[in-house]
């Protein structure tokens, strides 16, 4: 999509008029950029109309860097990339690269998570499979004091304890990873909270009977579809005995109306507990959507605007575009 569409916005969100040049590189567009005054601002075509941009072209990346004096990565949601404009461009600028805001509290956020969060640090890990966590759930274990784990994820932990989980979604291939997490949790004395009763249902899409079953004893021809009564109050006392919280994916199928609840109930308790000086983290495409869906996003003290980004940097690893900010090429 062209810039251009942007153009508006852009100027009123800044309240000053921002100038649209068509393309990103060329003898014009650095024409462009130097006629500008103090306090003028211009806005380039987008980078990606360039396959250059996602092959991280240096070439690309140093005809780039012809338009400024200096470079600032405010661009968190792409810096897991090795783009040309996160990874590569920061070279051609070795005493003038720098930190944007943004980029700086998305940066903070994860510290607090992983680092130099207050104490109780809990992480609630949610959505529908393991293998889209396993890595951080192997960082995490180690950096936090408890992991609550919902959703589709915690069916395959229930199996790995020897719970009879129905039909409820499973990854067997990784019974033995999340033995494996449960036994690295207890040597450290971690705490994994794994739900004690779930709702479920005998069809996905036809949901009009629902039954309650303990976690490990969900009947064959039942799937668990949302969290229990007797596991929202088990989950809010994690929570509300936590002074760090970080959230990331559902505890049940939120999308439906009759497996809301857990997830609401989610949201209930980091409410209560931002109003007494919790600190809560959210971050995901679906838990993020659970708020808007809910109207709770002023429920929380931070919303990260990483995707990838946001889980690569849980994994424990150094994101390219951050990394080419720290002399680390």
């Amino acid at each position: 999509m062209s810039l251009k569409n942007i153009l508006g916005p852009v100027s009123k969100t800044l309240d000053k008029p921002v100038v649209f040049f068509q393309d990103c590189i060329g003898e014009e567009a650095e024409q462009a950029t130097k006629k500008l005054q103090p306090g003028e601002i211009i806005l380039m075509e987008n980078l990606r109309f360039y396959k250059e941009e996602t092959d991280g072209d240096k070439l690309f990346a140093e005809k780039l860097s012809r338009l400024g004096d200096l470079y600032i990565n405010d661009a968190f949601g792409t810096c897991h990339r090795e783009h040309a404009s996160t990874a590569v461009i920061a070279k051609y600028f070795p005493n003038e690269k720098y930190v944007g805001k943004l980029l700086q509290k998305e940066l903070e956020a994860i510290s607090q998570i992983a680092e130099h969060g207050e104490k109780p640090v809990l992480a609630i890990l949610g959505g529908a499979k393991v293998s889209s966590k396993l890595n951080i759930l192997y960082n995490l274990i180690k950096k936090v004091d408890k992991i609550i784990i919902g959703g589709g994820m915690a069916y395959t932990f229930i199996a790995a304890q020897g719970g009879k989980i129905g039909e409820s979604l499973i990854e067997e291939d990784l019974i033995e990873n999340a033995k494996e997490i449960l036994e690295i949790a207890n040597n450290l004395n971690k705490e994994i909270i794994l739900p004690d009763d779930i709702k479920a249902s005998t069809d996905f899409d036809q949901n009009d009977l629902i039954k309650t079953f303990d976690s490990n004893k969900i009947e064959n021809g039942w799937m668990g579809l949302d969290i229990g009564t007797k596991t929202i109050e088990k989950f809010n006392q994690a929570i509300l005995s936590s002074k760090t919280i970080f959230w990331n994916g559902p505890v049940g199928v939120f999308e439906k109306e009759a497996f809301l609840e857990g997830t609401r109930s989610i949201c209930n308790s980091l409410k209560e507990a931002k109003t007494i000086g919790v600190n809560v983290i959210v971050g995901g495409g679906d838990s993020i959507a659970a708020l808007k869906k809910l109207g709770k996003e002023d429920w929380v003290s931070y919303i990260s605007t990483g995707g990838g980004a946001l889980l690569e940097s849980l994994e424990g690893k150094t994101l390219p575009g951050v990394k080419a900010l720290l002399n680390e090429n």
